[in-house]
Protein backbone atom coordinates (compact mmCIF):
# COMPACT_ATOMS: atom_id res chain seq x y z
CA UNK A 1 0.00 0.00 0.00
CA UNK A 2 3.02 2.42 0.56
CA UNK A 3 3.37 2.28 -3.29
CA UNK A 4 -0.20 3.88 -3.76
CA UNK A 5 1.11 7.24 -1.43
CA UNK A 6 3.72 9.36 -3.73
CA UNK A 7 0.22 8.89 -6.73
CA UNK A 8 -2.06 9.83 -4.00
CA UNK A 9 0.44 12.94 -2.95
CA UNK A 10 1.09 13.86 -6.30
CA UNK A 11 -2.64 13.88 -7.27
CA UNK A 12 -3.00 15.86 -4.18
CA UNK A 13 -0.48 18.09 -5.20
CA UNK A 14 -1.74 18.52 -9.09
CA UNK A 15 -5.04 19.83 -7.46
CA UNK A 16 -3.29 23.00 -6.74
CA UNK A 17 -1.73 23.34 -10.08
CA UNK A 18 -3.86 25.44 -12.43
CA UNK A 19 -3.67 27.30 -15.73
CA UNK A 20 -5.37 30.46 -16.91
CA UNK A 21 -7.45 30.58 -19.71
CA UNK A 22 -6.71 34.49 -20.59
CA UNK A 23 -2.87 34.81 -20.07
CA UNK A 24 0.04 32.11 -20.05
CA UNK A 25 -0.49 30.44 -17.37
CA UNK A 26 1.66 31.72 -15.02
CA UNK A 27 -1.28 33.30 -12.51
CA UNK A 28 -2.60 31.28 -9.78
CA UNK A 29 -6.18 30.10 -9.75
CA UNK A 30 -9.05 32.07 -7.75
CA UNK A 31 -9.11 29.25 -4.54
CA UNK A 32 -12.49 27.62 -5.25
CA UNK A 33 -14.36 27.76 -1.72
CA UNK A 34 -14.51 24.04 -0.23
CA UNK A 35 -18.48 24.48 1.37
CA UNK A 36 -19.77 26.08 -2.01
CA UNK A 37 -17.68 23.35 -4.16
CA UNK A 38 -19.42 20.82 -1.89
CA UNK A 39 -22.67 21.82 -2.58
CA UNK A 40 -22.29 22.14 -5.81
CA UNK A 41 -21.17 19.14 -6.46
CA UNK A 42 -24.47 17.42 -4.60
CA UNK A 43 -26.41 19.26 -6.61
CA UNK A 44 -24.66 17.86 -9.95
CA UNK A 45 -24.97 14.60 -8.55
CA UNK A 46 -28.65 14.63 -7.44
CA UNK A 47 -29.71 15.94 -10.99
CA UNK A 48 -27.32 13.74 -13.01
CA UNK A 49 -27.00 10.00 -11.62
CA UNK A 50 -30.50 9.11 -10.47
CA UNK A 51 -31.57 9.83 -14.21
CA UNK A 52 -28.87 7.79 -15.36
CA UNK A 53 -29.43 5.00 -12.78
CA UNK A 54 -32.99 4.30 -14.34
CA UNK A 55 -31.39 4.74 -17.72
CA UNK A 56 -28.88 1.96 -17.47
CA UNK A 57 -31.73 -0.15 -15.48
CA UNK A 58 -33.53 0.24 -18.55
CA UNK A 59 -30.85 -0.47 -21.30
CA UNK A 60 -29.24 -3.79 -19.48
CA UNK A 61 -32.90 -4.94 -18.91
CA UNK A 62 -33.90 -4.88 -22.69
CA UNK A 63 -30.76 -6.14 -23.55
CA UNK A 64 -30.81 -9.18 -21.20
CA UNK A 65 -34.06 -10.16 -21.22
CA UNK A 66 -33.75 -12.76 -23.70
CA UNK A 67 -32.17 -14.55 -20.89
CA UNK A 68 -35.17 -14.86 -19.34
CA UNK A 69 -37.37 -15.39 -21.79
CA UNK A 70 -35.53 -18.51 -23.34
CA UNK A 71 -36.32 -20.44 -20.13
CA UNK A 72 -40.01 -19.36 -20.10
CA UNK A 73 -40.35 -20.92 -23.83
CA UNK A 74 -38.21 -18.69 -26.23
CA UNK A 75 -37.00 -20.83 -28.51
CA UNK A 76 -39.72 -22.94 -28.44
CA UNK A 77 -42.00 -20.62 -29.76
CA UNK A 78 -39.80 -19.55 -32.82
CA UNK A 79 -39.08 -22.58 -33.89
CA UNK A 80 -35.24 -22.40 -32.56
CA UNK A 81 -32.84 -25.26 -33.04
CA UNK A 82 -28.83 -25.55 -32.09
CA UNK A 83 -27.47 -22.67 -31.51
CA UNK A 84 -29.78 -20.42 -32.87
CA UNK A 85 -29.93 -19.05 -29.25
CA UNK A 86 -26.82 -18.14 -29.44
CA UNK A 87 -26.38 -16.18 -32.87
CA UNK A 88 -29.36 -13.99 -31.14
CA UNK A 89 -27.31 -13.02 -28.68
CA UNK A 90 -24.16 -12.42 -30.68
CA UNK A 91 -26.17 -10.51 -33.41
CA UNK A 92 -26.81 -7.62 -31.09
CA UNK A 93 -23.01 -6.79 -30.19
CA UNK A 94 -22.05 -6.38 -34.49
CA UNK A 95 -23.59 -2.75 -34.45
CA UNK A 96 -23.41 -1.95 -30.70
CA UNK A 97 -19.25 -2.21 -31.13
CA UNK A 98 -19.42 -0.54 -34.68
CA UNK A 99 -21.03 2.84 -33.33
CA UNK A 100 -19.66 3.83 -30.08
CA UNK A 101 -17.15 5.59 -30.89
CA UNK A 102 -19.18 7.47 -33.71
CA UNK A 103 -21.97 7.84 -31.12
CA UNK A 104 -19.24 9.72 -28.80
CA UNK A 105 -18.42 12.04 -31.74
CA UNK A 106 -22.23 12.95 -32.21
CA UNK A 107 -22.64 13.42 -28.41
CA UNK A 108 -20.32 16.36 -28.93
CA UNK A 109 -21.93 18.29 -31.22
CA UNK A 110 -25.98 17.58 -29.76
CA UNK A 111 -27.47 18.12 -26.51
CA UNK A 112 -27.41 15.13 -24.57
CA UNK A 113 -30.92 15.61 -23.76
CA UNK A 114 -31.83 14.87 -27.07
CA UNK A 115 -29.42 12.67 -27.95
CA UNK A 116 -29.84 10.76 -25.09
CA UNK A 117 -33.50 10.62 -25.18
CA UNK A 118 -33.75 9.58 -28.80
CA UNK A 119 -31.90 6.50 -28.17
CA UNK A 120 -34.13 5.27 -25.11
CA UNK A 121 -37.61 5.85 -27.00
CA UNK A 122 -36.39 4.21 -30.27
CA UNK A 123 -34.58 0.97 -28.25
CA UNK A 124 -38.23 0.91 -26.36
CA UNK A 125 -39.99 0.39 -29.56
CA UNK A 126 -37.68 -1.97 -30.78
CA UNK A 127 -37.84 -4.14 -27.93
CA UNK A 128 -42.01 -3.64 -28.20
CA UNK A 129 -40.97 -5.55 -31.51
CA UNK A 130 -39.33 -7.99 -29.66
CA UNK A 131 -42.30 -9.00 -28.49
CA UNK A 132 -45.01 -9.28 -31.00
CA UNK A 133 -42.40 -10.86 -33.64
CA UNK A 134 -43.83 -14.57 -34.68
CA UNK A 135 -40.54 -15.47 -36.55
CA UNK A 136 -36.55 -16.14 -35.91
CA UNK A 137 -35.82 -14.23 -38.62
CA UNK A 138 -37.57 -11.24 -36.70
CA UNK A 139 -36.33 -11.45 -33.86
CA UNK A 140 -32.79 -11.17 -35.46
CA UNK A 141 -33.94 -8.09 -36.89
CA UNK A 142 -34.99 -6.67 -33.64
CA UNK A 143 -31.09 -7.63 -32.06
CA UNK A 144 -29.80 -5.90 -34.73
CA UNK A 145 -31.26 -2.85 -34.11
CA UNK A 146 -31.19 -2.70 -30.78
CA UNK A 147 -27.71 -2.81 -30.37
CA UNK A 148 -28.02 -0.13 -33.46
CA UNK A 149 -29.64 2.00 -30.83
CA UNK A 150 -28.24 0.90 -27.62
CA UNK A 151 -24.80 1.94 -29.15
CA UNK A 152 -24.47 5.35 -27.27
CA UNK A 153 -25.88 4.90 -24.24
CA UNK A 154 -23.33 3.61 -22.25
CA UNK A 155 -20.16 5.24 -23.58
CA UNK A 156 -22.97 8.91 -23.72
CA UNK A 157 -23.53 8.72 -20.18
CA UNK A 158 -19.81 7.77 -18.87
CA UNK A 159 -18.87 10.95 -20.61
CA UNK A 160 -21.67 12.80 -19.33
CA UNK A 161 -21.17 12.07 -15.77
CA UNK A 162 -17.29 12.64 -16.04
CA UNK A 163 -18.15 15.88 -18.35
CA UNK A 164 -19.05 17.46 -14.89
CA UNK A 165 -16.38 15.90 -12.59
CA UNK A 166 -12.36 17.25 -12.38
CA UNK A 167 -9.85 15.09 -12.40
CA UNK A 168 -9.70 15.36 -8.44
CA UNK A 169 -13.58 14.49 -8.03
CA UNK A 170 -13.53 11.54 -10.11
CA UNK A 171 -10.49 9.97 -7.99
CA UNK A 172 -12.98 10.52 -4.55
CA UNK A 173 -16.50 10.02 -6.13
CA UNK A 174 -16.45 8.79 -9.90
CA UNK A 175 -15.48 5.12 -8.94
CA UNK A 176 -18.90 5.92 -6.94
CA UNK A 177 -20.71 6.99 -9.56
CA UNK A 178 -19.70 4.02 -12.32
CA UNK A 179 -20.91 1.62 -9.22
CA UNK A 180 -23.77 3.24 -8.72
CA UNK A 181 -24.00 2.31 -12.53
CA UNK A 182 -23.07 -1.09 -12.06
CA UNK A 183 -25.46 -1.71 -9.17
CA UNK A 184 -28.13 -0.76 -11.49
CA UNK A 185 -27.27 -3.33 -13.81
CA UNK A 186 -27.15 -5.65 -10.90
CA UNK A 187 -30.74 -4.55 -10.33
CA UNK A 188 -31.76 -4.95 -13.66
CA UNK A 189 -31.13 -8.55 -13.21
CA UNK A 190 -33.44 -8.87 -10.14
CA UNK A 191 -36.06 -6.49 -11.53
CA UNK A 192 -35.86 -8.56 -14.68
CA UNK A 193 -36.53 -11.76 -12.46
CA UNK A 194 -38.93 -10.29 -10.30
CA UNK A 195 -41.43 -9.62 -13.56
CA UNK A 196 -40.70 -12.70 -15.08
CA UNK A 197 -42.01 -14.57 -11.87
CA UNK A 198 -44.79 -12.11 -11.76
CA UNK A 199 -45.93 -13.26 -15.52
CA UNK A 200 -45.31 -16.96 -14.50
CA UNK A 201 -48.15 -16.25 -11.69
CA UNK A 202 -50.42 -14.75 -14.09
CA UNK A 203 -50.04 -17.12 -16.99
CA UNK A 204 -51.08 -19.70 -14.25
CA UNK A 205 -54.57 -17.11 -12.95
CA UNK A 206 -55.11 -17.16 -17.04
CA UNK A 207 -55.40 -20.68 -16.63
CA UNK A 208 -58.04 -20.50 -13.83
CA UNK A 209 -59.85 -18.16 -15.80
CA UNK A 210 -60.31 -20.23 -19.40
CA UNK A 211 -60.91 -23.34 -17.39
CA UNK A 212 -64.62 -21.61 -15.27
CA UNK A 213 -65.12 -20.61 -18.59
CA UNK A 214 -64.73 -23.55 -20.44
CA UNK A 215 -65.80 -25.81 -17.57
CA UNK A 216 -68.68 -28.27 -17.16
CA UNK A 217 -70.04 -25.96 -13.93
CA UNK A 218 -67.99 -26.53 -11.21
CA UNK A 219 -65.46 -23.91 -12.95
CA UNK A 220 -62.21 -24.46 -10.99
CA UNK A 221 -61.18 -27.98 -12.11
CA UNK A 222 -57.54 -26.73 -14.63
CA UNK A 223 -56.09 -28.47 -17.81
CA UNK A 224 -52.94 -28.22 -19.31
CA UNK A 225 -53.11 -25.10 -21.32
CA UNK A 226 -52.52 -24.74 -25.23
CA UNK A 227 -48.36 -23.64 -26.18
CA UNK A 228 -50.33 -20.20 -27.28
CA UNK A 229 -50.58 -19.00 -23.04
CA UNK A 230 -46.34 -19.42 -22.91
CA UNK A 231 -46.28 -17.63 -25.63
CA UNK A 232 -48.50 -14.64 -24.69
CA UNK A 233 -46.02 -14.89 -21.26
CA UNK A 234 -42.70 -14.43 -23.34
CA UNK A 235 -44.69 -11.41 -25.18
CA UNK A 236 -45.29 -9.83 -22.05
CA UNK A 237 -41.80 -9.80 -21.25
CA UNK A 238 -40.48 -7.89 -24.17
CA UNK A 239 -44.13 -5.62 -24.70
CA UNK A 240 -44.16 -4.73 -20.93
CA UNK A 241 -40.49 -3.13 -20.84
CA UNK A 242 -40.30 -1.97 -23.96
CA UNK A 243 -43.54 0.14 -23.06
CA UNK A 244 -42.07 1.17 -19.73
CA UNK A 245 -38.39 2.34 -21.77
CA UNK A 246 -40.53 3.92 -24.43
CA UNK A 247 -42.38 6.27 -21.70
CA UNK A 248 -39.24 7.24 -19.68
CA UNK A 249 -37.47 8.04 -23.09
CA UNK A 250 -40.02 10.55 -23.87
CA UNK A 251 -39.87 11.84 -20.09
CA UNK A 252 -36.43 11.80 -20.10
CA UNK A 253 -35.74 14.77 -22.80
CA UNK A 254 -36.64 17.01 -19.70
CA UNK A 255 -34.78 15.01 -17.29
CA UNK A 256 -31.57 14.74 -18.89
CA UNK A 257 -29.26 17.71 -17.63
CA UNK A 258 -26.72 18.96 -20.43
CA UNK A 259 -23.07 20.18 -20.48
CA UNK A 260 -22.88 21.94 -17.13
CA UNK A 261 -22.63 25.90 -19.24
CA UNK A 262 -26.35 24.56 -20.41
CA UNK A 263 -27.41 22.92 -17.50
CA UNK A 264 -30.66 24.63 -16.49
CA UNK A 265 -30.20 23.48 -12.93
CA UNK A 266 -27.44 25.48 -12.88
CA UNK A 267 -27.11 29.40 -11.82
CA UNK A 268 -24.82 30.96 -13.90
CA UNK A 269 -22.40 31.81 -10.45
CA UNK A 270 -22.66 27.52 -10.58
CA UNK A 271 -21.75 27.29 -14.35
CA UNK A 272 -18.56 29.97 -13.65
CA UNK A 273 -17.92 27.28 -10.40
CA UNK A 274 -18.11 23.90 -12.45
CA UNK A 275 -15.96 25.74 -14.85
CA UNK A 276 -13.16 26.90 -12.50
CA UNK A 277 -13.26 24.04 -10.79
CA UNK A 278 -12.48 21.43 -14.38
CA UNK A 279 -9.50 24.21 -14.43
CA UNK A 280 -8.31 24.38 -11.54
CA UNK A 281 -7.80 20.95 -11.61
CA UNK A 282 -6.24 19.46 -14.46
CA UNK A 283 -3.31 21.10 -14.43
CA UNK A 284 -2.99 21.43 -17.98
CA UNK A 285 -3.94 17.87 -19.00
CA UNK A 286 -6.99 18.79 -21.14
CA UNK A 287 -7.37 17.67 -24.91
CA UNK A 288 -10.36 20.10 -26.21
CA UNK A 289 -9.26 19.48 -29.94
CA UNK A 290 -9.03 17.32 -32.43
CA UNK A 291 -6.05 17.08 -35.05
CA UNK A 292 -3.20 14.63 -36.13
CA UNK A 293 -1.25 15.50 -32.92
CA UNK A 294 -4.05 14.64 -30.93
CA UNK A 295 -5.28 11.30 -32.49
CA UNK A 296 -1.48 10.56 -32.24
CA UNK A 297 -1.67 10.55 -28.68
CA UNK A 298 -4.93 8.74 -28.27
CA UNK A 299 -3.88 5.71 -30.55
CA UNK A 300 -0.55 5.00 -29.60
CA UNK A 301 -1.72 5.32 -25.80
CA UNK A 302 -0.66 1.93 -24.39
CA UNK A 303 -2.93 2.80 -21.49
CA UNK A 304 -6.68 2.82 -23.79
CA UNK A 305 -5.16 -0.99 -25.42
CA UNK A 306 -4.24 -2.28 -22.35
CA UNK A 307 -7.37 -1.05 -20.24
CA UNK A 308 -9.67 -2.26 -23.35
CA UNK A 309 -7.99 -5.81 -23.28
CA UNK A 310 -8.77 -6.04 -19.92
CA UNK A 311 -12.50 -4.96 -19.85
CA UNK A 312 -12.54 -7.35 -22.92
CA UNK A 313 -11.53 -10.41 -20.84
CA UNK A 314 -13.96 -9.24 -17.98
CA UNK A 315 -17.15 -8.85 -20.32
CA UNK A 316 -16.77 -12.10 -21.42
CA UNK A 317 -17.44 -13.16 -17.90
CA UNK A 318 -20.29 -10.71 -17.30
CA UNK A 319 -22.55 -10.93 -20.52
CA UNK A 320 -21.79 -14.91 -20.73
CA UNK A 321 -23.17 -14.96 -16.91
CA UNK A 322 -26.27 -12.26 -17.61
CA UNK A 323 -27.44 -14.41 -20.61
CA UNK A 324 -27.15 -18.40 -19.31
CA UNK A 325 -27.38 -17.75 -14.73
CA UNK A 326 -30.92 -18.62 -15.72
CA UNK A 327 -30.07 -21.72 -17.72
CA UNK A 328 -27.13 -22.80 -15.76
CA UNK A 329 -29.56 -22.77 -12.65
CA UNK A 330 -32.13 -25.20 -14.70
CA UNK A 331 -29.61 -27.99 -15.40
CA UNK A 332 -29.08 -27.85 -11.97
CA UNK A 333 -32.18 -29.30 -10.97
CA UNK A 334 -33.93 -25.74 -10.65
CA UNK A 335 -37.98 -25.73 -12.55
CA UNK A 336 -37.55 -22.55 -14.80
CA UNK A 337 -39.35 -20.24 -11.57
CA UNK A 338 -37.11 -21.49 -9.09
CA UNK A 339 -33.89 -20.95 -11.41
CA UNK A 340 -34.70 -17.14 -11.39
CA UNK A 341 -35.94 -16.78 -8.11
CA UNK A 342 -32.37 -18.25 -7.04
CA UNK A 343 -30.66 -15.26 -8.91
CA UNK A 344 -32.85 -12.80 -6.68
CA UNK A 345 -30.31 -13.29 -3.66
CA UNK A 346 -27.18 -13.57 -5.95
CA UNK A 347 -27.48 -10.30 -7.14
CA UNK A 348 -28.63 -8.74 -3.72
CA UNK A 349 -25.01 -10.04 -2.24
CA UNK A 350 -23.58 -8.90 -5.69
CA UNK A 351 -24.95 -5.07 -5.19
CA UNK A 352 -24.23 -5.03 -1.42
CA UNK A 353 -20.23 -6.26 -2.06
CA UNK A 354 -20.07 -4.15 -5.32
CA UNK A 355 -21.14 -1.33 -3.41
CA UNK A 356 -18.77 -1.95 -0.24
CA UNK A 357 -15.69 -2.15 -2.73
CA UNK A 358 -16.84 1.02 -4.18
CA UNK A 359 -16.79 2.89 -0.98
CA UNK A 360 -13.55 1.47 0.21
CA UNK A 361 -11.43 2.18 -2.91
CA UNK A 362 -12.97 5.52 -2.74
CA UNK A 363 -11.71 6.02 0.77
CA UNK A 364 -8.25 4.38 -0.30
CA UNK A 365 -7.92 6.06 -3.82
CA UNK A 366 -6.74 2.59 -5.11
CA UNK A 367 -7.95 0.12 -7.83
CA UNK A 368 -5.14 -2.47 -8.67
CA UNK A 369 -5.78 -4.49 -5.29
CA UNK A 370 -9.48 -5.18 -5.67
CA UNK A 371 -9.49 -6.11 -9.16
CA UNK A 372 -7.06 -8.76 -8.49
CA UNK A 373 -9.58 -9.92 -5.39
CA UNK A 374 -12.85 -10.01 -7.69
CA UNK A 375 -10.42 -11.92 -10.58
CA UNK A 376 -9.63 -14.38 -6.86
CA UNK A 377 -12.97 -14.65 -6.24
CA UNK A 378 -14.69 -15.39 -9.53
CA UNK A 379 -11.65 -17.96 -10.65
CA UNK A 380 -12.58 -19.95 -7.70
CA UNK A 381 -16.36 -20.43 -8.50
CA UNK A 382 -15.66 -21.27 -12.13
CA UNK A 383 -12.73 -23.86 -10.50
CA UNK A 384 -15.66 -25.60 -8.31
CA UNK A 385 -18.16 -25.64 -11.23
CA UNK A 386 -15.97 -27.00 -13.79
CA UNK A 387 -15.17 -29.86 -11.31
CA UNK A 388 -18.88 -30.26 -10.20
CA UNK A 389 -19.52 -33.50 -11.54
CA UNK A 390 -22.70 -35.19 -12.27
CA UNK A 391 -25.87 -34.93 -10.50
CA UNK A 392 -24.83 -38.48 -9.02
CA UNK A 393 -21.94 -38.19 -7.13
CA UNK A 394 -21.08 -34.99 -8.08
CA UNK A 395 -20.86 -31.69 -5.94
CA UNK A 396 -23.70 -30.90 -3.64
CA UNK A 397 -26.48 -27.87 -5.56
CA UNK A 398 -25.98 -25.37 -2.48
CA UNK A 399 -22.39 -25.93 -3.33
CA UNK A 400 -22.96 -25.42 -6.98
CA UNK A 401 -25.19 -22.34 -6.42
CA UNK A 402 -22.33 -21.08 -4.58
CA UNK A 403 -19.96 -21.37 -7.39
CA UNK A 404 -22.20 -18.80 -8.70
CA UNK A 405 -22.68 -16.50 -5.56
CA UNK A 406 -18.62 -16.23 -6.17
CA UNK A 407 -18.66 -16.19 -9.73
CA UNK A 408 -21.04 -12.91 -10.30
CA UNK A 409 -20.02 -11.21 -6.91
CA UNK A 410 -16.12 -11.43 -8.69
CA UNK A 411 -17.09 -10.70 -12.29
CA UNK A 412 -19.38 -7.44 -10.97
CA UNK A 413 -16.46 -6.41 -8.42
CA UNK A 414 -14.09 -6.07 -11.66
CA UNK A 415 -16.48 -4.81 -14.43
CA UNK A 416 -16.92 -1.06 -13.10
CA UNK A 417 -13.20 -0.85 -11.69
CA UNK A 418 -11.60 -1.63 -15.04
CA UNK A 419 -14.06 1.20 -16.46
CA UNK A 420 -13.09 3.55 -14.11
CA UNK A 421 -9.76 3.20 -13.94
CA UNK A 422 -8.72 3.70 -17.44
CA UNK A 423 -11.43 6.81 -17.16
CA UNK A 424 -9.10 8.25 -13.83
CA UNK A 425 -5.65 8.08 -16.30
CA UNK A 426 -7.24 9.88 -18.76
CA UNK A 427 -6.85 13.85 -19.34
CA UNK A 428 -8.74 15.89 -21.81
CA UNK A 429 -12.09 15.73 -23.39
CA UNK A 430 -11.38 14.18 -26.71
CA UNK A 431 -8.71 11.58 -24.54
CA UNK A 432 -11.84 10.66 -22.30
CA UNK A 433 -14.59 10.37 -25.08
CA UNK A 434 -12.10 8.63 -27.67
CA UNK A 435 -10.46 5.66 -24.82
CA UNK A 436 -13.63 5.73 -22.67
CA UNK A 437 -15.98 4.47 -26.36
CA UNK A 438 -12.86 2.81 -27.51
CA UNK A 439 -12.73 0.45 -24.24
CA UNK A 440 -16.52 -0.40 -24.29
CA UNK A 441 -16.63 -0.67 -28.18
CA UNK A 442 -13.88 -2.99 -28.14
CA UNK A 443 -14.19 -4.57 -25.30
CA UNK A 444 -17.66 -5.87 -26.24
CA UNK A 445 -16.31 -7.98 -28.34
CA UNK A 446 -16.22 -10.18 -25.16
CA UNK A 447 -19.98 -9.93 -25.34
CA UNK A 448 -19.83 -11.63 -29.23
CA UNK A 449 -17.16 -14.32 -27.06
CA UNK A 450 -19.58 -14.63 -24.08
CA UNK A 451 -22.69 -15.69 -26.34
CA UNK A 452 -20.98 -18.71 -28.09
CA UNK A 453 -18.61 -20.17 -25.02
CA UNK A 454 -21.81 -21.98 -23.64
CA UNK A 455 -22.84 -24.58 -26.25
CA UNK A 456 -26.12 -26.32 -26.21
CA UNK A 457 -24.29 -29.60 -26.78
CA UNK A 458 -22.33 -29.42 -23.57
CA UNK A 459 -25.13 -28.87 -21.16
CA UNK A 460 -25.08 -29.39 -17.98
CA UNK A 461 -21.57 -29.27 -17.54
CA UNK A 462 -20.20 -27.01 -20.56
CA UNK A 463 -16.62 -27.26 -20.43
CA UNK A 464 -16.19 -25.37 -22.59
CA UNK A 465 -18.12 -21.82 -21.04
CA UNK A 466 -16.41 -22.62 -17.79
CA UNK A 467 -13.10 -22.87 -19.30
CA UNK A 468 -12.96 -20.06 -21.15
CA UNK A 469 -14.26 -17.48 -18.93
CA UNK A 470 -11.92 -18.40 -16.00
CA UNK A 471 -9.11 -18.50 -18.41
CA UNK A 472 -9.40 -14.75 -20.13
CA UNK A 473 -10.72 -13.42 -16.80
CA UNK A 474 -6.95 -14.87 -15.13
CA UNK A 475 -5.49 -12.97 -17.94
CA UNK A 476 -7.51 -9.94 -16.79
CA UNK A 477 -5.84 -10.02 -14.18
CA UNK A 478 -2.07 -10.50 -15.31
CA UNK A 479 -2.71 -7.52 -17.54
CA UNK A 480 -3.77 -5.43 -14.57
CA UNK A 481 -0.59 -6.06 -12.98
CA UNK A 482 0.97 -4.87 -16.05
CA UNK A 483 -1.29 -1.78 -15.67
CA UNK A 484 -0.70 -1.30 -12.22
CA UNK A 485 3.36 -1.72 -12.69
CA UNK A 486 3.68 0.23 -15.61
CA UNK A 487 1.49 3.84 -13.91
CA UNK A 488 3.42 3.02 -10.41
CA UNK A 489 6.65 3.32 -12.88
CA UNK A 490 5.56 6.69 -15.33
CA UNK A 491 4.55 8.68 -11.68
CA UNK A 492 7.64 8.06 -10.10
CA UNK A 493 9.76 9.29 -13.29
CA UNK A 494 7.03 12.62 -13.60
CA UNK A 495 7.74 12.73 -9.70
CA UNK A 496 11.67 12.54 -10.69
CA UNK A 497 10.81 15.11 -13.30
CA UNK A 498 12.07 13.10 -16.18
CA UNK A 499 8.94 14.53 -18.28
CA UNK A 500 9.73 18.00 -17.79
CA UNK A 501 11.32 18.59 -20.73
CA UNK A 502 7.55 18.50 -22.43
CA UNK A 503 6.99 22.15 -20.57
CA UNK A 504 9.28 23.51 -24.03
CA UNK A 505 6.74 22.34 -26.26
CA UNK A 506 4.94 25.28 -27.82
CA UNK A 507 1.40 26.47 -25.61
CA UNK A 508 -0.72 24.70 -28.36
CA UNK A 509 0.76 21.31 -28.11
CA UNK A 510 1.31 21.36 -24.28
CA UNK A 511 -2.25 22.87 -23.84
CA UNK A 512 -3.43 19.87 -25.50
CA UNK A 513 -1.65 16.68 -24.79
CA UNK A 514 -3.82 15.76 -22.50
CA UNK A 515 -3.00 13.28 -19.88
CA UNK A 516 0.59 13.10 -21.36
CA UNK A 517 1.11 16.78 -19.61
CA UNK A 518 3.73 16.58 -17.07
CA UNK A 519 1.59 17.63 -14.08
CA UNK A 520 -0.80 15.05 -14.28
CA UNK A 521 -0.29 11.64 -12.22
CA UNK A 522 -1.89 8.54 -13.07
CA UNK A 523 -4.12 7.06 -10.16
CA UNK A 524 -3.04 3.42 -9.10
Amino acid sequence: MADVMPGIMANEKRMNVGTDSEDSGSDAMPSIDPEAERRLRRKCDFHIIPVLFVLYILSFLDRINIGNARIQGLEADLKMRGNDYNVALLIFFVPYILLEVPSNILLKRIKPSTYLSSLITLWGIITVCEGVTQSYAGLIICRLFLGIFEAGVFPGEDIKVRGAKPDADRDRLYISDQHVLQAARISTEMVCVLQLCFSRMHWLRCKVWVATKAGDGNGFHMYEAPDDHQLIVVNRIFIIEGLITVLFGITSKFLIPDWPEQARFLTQEEKALTKRRLLHDVGGAQMNSLNKYSLKIIMTDWKIWTGTTIYLCVAISSYSTAFFIPTILTKFGYSSVLAQVNTIPIYVVATVVTLSCAWLSDRLRHRYGFTIAGVVLATIGYLMLIKQGGKKGGLPRGVRLLACYFVVVGVYIVQPITIVWLANNMGGHYKRAFGSAMQIGLGNIGGIIGSTIYMTKEAPRYFSGYGTAMGTLIFAGVLSTGFFLGLRAENRKRDRGERNHRFEQSKELLENMGDDHPDFRFTL
